[in-house]
């Protein structure tokens, strides 16, 4: 559909300060792109958008910027629309070989990190719908020992021991057996209030049982918490909106300390914006977050989300073709491997 005018001059002044992070006068207009209007018209234009509230003054030039509302606005009505081949072909590659979910979400990361030169995070399911499924010993010498941890979700965490000479290796598989006997389907966020329960049958098994005690309820509360994992987080040091600007960088940084807080943040939805599909845009100071949920096939809660971060003035087109993209892959794999899995079993 051919936009009208004052569309095109907004598409335009939105990805010219994608690329360039600089305010955009009605001049530079004319000279870089060309554009058939005059002078006159395209500042009548930008005056108009910016009543709308869809460009903004800055402090610091006379040229505009977009607003949180001139960025919705485009990405709704304006973006283009389209993969990169790139991105598809390595995405691809992710799905060749037999791979658990975390290693398939954290290579899709990785790679939408460095095909938007910005950061990717995938946040874990909340611990109020994820439950136990499994605790296995794992003996790695005479006195060591890793404890493998797995959810309903797929999600695996491991905890290595190393205990003293005299505790016998049959002693602590027996400990963890009960330990795994026990709270075998219990929600994650109940996992340590219900292992003190058994805190006493633990010390028939084992003499010295507070280390191991201790490390699995670690272990434990470190799965309650939010879990997520950060890629590409270098790709932002470089922005403008941070290289030169101690504060707004660690306001960033803080962000990626404190996960939780982020996906409160990501939760909130942003109005009006692709919320039948499970995406949101959030914008906090000059920092956007744009995520996707991601389901897997026969699991009737969300996995998790997926999230590319990055500054406000990102190029939402490009980031949301390709977070996309990379949900919809992931998803029809993971329905490829549940069909093939179902056919083996008839």
């Amino acid at each position: 559909m051919e936009l009208n005018r004052k569309d095109k001059i907004l598409k335009i002044i939105v990805e010219d300060f994608i690329k360039t992070a600089t305010p955009v006068g009605s001049d530079y207009l004319i000279h870089k792109y060309n554009i058939p209007y005059s002078s006159a018209t395209i500042r009548n234009e930008m005056n108009s958008l910016e009543k709308e509230g869809l460009l903004e003054k800055t402090h610091t030039s006379s040229g505009r910027v977009p607003s949180t509302e001139g960025y919705k606005y485009y990405v709704k009505y304006l973006k283009s629309d389209g993969i990169d081949s790139k991105l598809k072909s390595q995405i691809q590659q992710v799905f060749e070989n037999s791979k658990s979910i975390e290693e398939v979400l954290g290579e899709s990361c990785e790679i939408l990190s460095s095909m938007t030169n910005l950061a990717s995070v995938y946040l874990g399911p909340t611990s109020t719908t994820e439950a136990l499924a499994s605790v296995q010993l794992v003996p790695l010498s005479k006195n060591s020992a890793t404890a493998i941890f797995i959810t309903d979700r797929g999600y695996v965490e491991n905890k290595t021991f190393i205990f003293d000479e005299n505790v016998n290796m049959n002693d602590m598989k027996k400990c963890v057996s009960l330990i795994d006997e026990r709270l075998r389907g219990t929600k994650i966020d109940q996992l340590v209030p219900k292992l003190d329960t058994i805190k006493p049958l633990l010390k028939d098994y084992i003499a010295d049982y507070s280390y191991i005690f201790t490390s699995i309820s670690k272990t434990f509360f470190e799965f309650a918490e939010s879990r997520s994992e950060f890629y590409g987080t270098e790709n932002l040091v470089n922005q403008p909106e941070f290289k030169d600007d101690a504060s707004e960088l660690k306001k960033l940084f803080d962000l990626f300390n404190d996960p939780e807080e982020l996906a409160k943040m990501i939760n909130k939805k942003a109005e009006d914006l692709a919320k039948e599909d499970g995406r949101s845009i959030e914008s906090f100071d000059n920092v956007s977050v744009v995520s996707k949920d991601i389901k897997i096939p026969g699991q009737e809660n969300d996995v998790g989300k997926i999230a590319v971060i990055g500054p406000k003035r990102m190029d939402y087109g490009r980031v949301l073709n390709a977070l996309d993209y990379v949900v919809k892959e992931i998803m029809l794999h993971f329905n490829d491997l549940n069909w093939e899995d179902d056919k083996k079993n008839d």
